[in-house]
């Protein structure tokens, strides 16, 4: 069952959302606010504190780094594994210390939601971009679904920016989509998300994980 204004409210009582600001709530959503921290994909070779090439020697006739065949392969970019579960080659950035982000066009992000969630084990809850969002071009992957449980962290939002002319400027604290919740029965404890989910208790943006 779809809960609706009331009943969101009562959800707010019962901290199964927690940070969430009391005009959020909807007609049948609580709109969800751009937090503190993201992470921006970067190229491999861009890692902060490591330099983008490597340095050789002409005294040590050093040779370069050659591999043609993955060159041919995989082109300019690092290849990785879903099976292994492999991360993106990311840099966190803080947008209460360094300020406003620009997104440019193409680029893609991991943020983060400004509230944090505690979903019992009778309430399910699914992630909607806003659509003023989708008017001037933000994405959001489409893996909003919160199973019953899940309790402790803030929530991952996977944007990309799909405009061709328009970089945007996203700001901590900026309407960035909205939670819908739904109640049913309550799963059994070896079901639940609190017992066998991956991202319990992130405190911040949190990447794939093992």
């Amino acid at each position: 069952m779809l809960i609706s204004h009331c009943g969101i409210q009562n959800l707010l009582v019962q901290g199964v959302v927690v940070g969430a600001r009391p005009e959020a709530v909807n007609a049948a959503s609580l709109d969800i606010h751009l937090g503190r921290y993201l992470l921006e994909e970067i190229p491999c070779n861009s890692i902060e504190g490591i330099p983008p090439y490597r340095v050789i020697s002409l005294s040590q006739r050093d040779p370069l780094t050659m591999r043609k065949a993955d060159l041919e392969k995989n082109g300019p970019y690092r290849v990785i594994s879903l099976s292994q579960r492999d991360p993106l080659t990311m840099r966190k950035v803080d947008l209460e210390k360094n300020g406003p982000y620009l997104l440019k066009p193409g680029h893609f992000i991991l943020a983060q939601s400004e509230e944090m969630f505690n979903l019992p084990d009778n309430v399910s809850a699914e992630y909607k971009l806003k659509s003023s969002m989708a008017r001037i071009a933000i994405d959001h992957a489409n893996a909003g679904w919160c199973d019953a449980g899940w309790h402790g962290s803030v929530l991952t939002l996977e944007l990309v920016n799909n405009s061709r002319h328009h970089a945007i400027v996203l700001t901590q604290g900026d309407g960035i989509g909205q939670m819908i919740f739904f109640q049913h029965e309550p799963v059994p404890a070896h079901a639940s998300y609190a017992t066998k989910g991956r991202y319990n208790g992130d405190k911040s943006t949190q990447g794939i994980r093992e």
